[in-house]
């Protein structure tokens, strides 16, 4: 039995999305890697995209096609978000997240600067974070690279699937 061209693309921005998620929880769980704020709001896309697309692959035909656009726009907002992310990185802007900002501590004693600590320790937004050291892509990178690469495909499977049968 063949899957129709719609379904398998939900199918298929279901399992990437999934994975980058299952990735990203990997490198910080067994790879020791610290995410960051901005880090922690581009994964949020790819938990919406995962369960929409698979509810999208049970659809009938004309609800999927629409499904597969939100995917579609989702995923550019995963774009957008990682687009935010390596312009902090490379000191194109600021970061829009208070979070990613070191704390102001003047004037208090030792003992508050120690109290306003956090728990754990935090990783700047603008320190990039390089899976592969030769090569001088940081995650946030590569994050801008699939998101694009997964949107580009799917809008592929939308214009195709407009035209043809299933």
């Amino acid at each position: 039995m063949m899957i129709p061209r719609l379904r398998l693309a939900l199918l298929i921005c279901a399992a990437i999305s999934g994975g980058a998620l299952g990735f990203a929880l990997a490198t910080e769980y067994w790879g020791g890697l610290v995410p960051c704020a901005l880090c922690l709001v581009e994964r949020w896309p790819y938990r919406i995209a995962a369960p929409l697309a698979l509810f999208g692959a049970v659809l009938p035909r004309p609800w999927a096609r629409w499904v597969l656009l939100l995917c579609i726009l989702v995923l550019l907002g995963a774009a957008a978000a990682a687009f935010v992310h390596v312009g902090v990185e490379y000191h194109w802007w600021p970061s829009p997240l208070p979070e990613c900002a070191a704390p102001r501590l003047t004037g208090l004693s030792i003992a508050e600067r120690l109290r306003a600590m956090p728990a754990t320790a935090s990783k700047q937004c603008e320190d990039p974070t390089f899976l592969i050291p030769w090569v001088p892509i940081s995650m946030a990178g590569f994050n801008l690279l699939l998101a694009l690469a997964l949107a580009a495909g799917l809008a592929m499977f939308w214009v195709r699937t407009k035209r043809s049968a299933p």
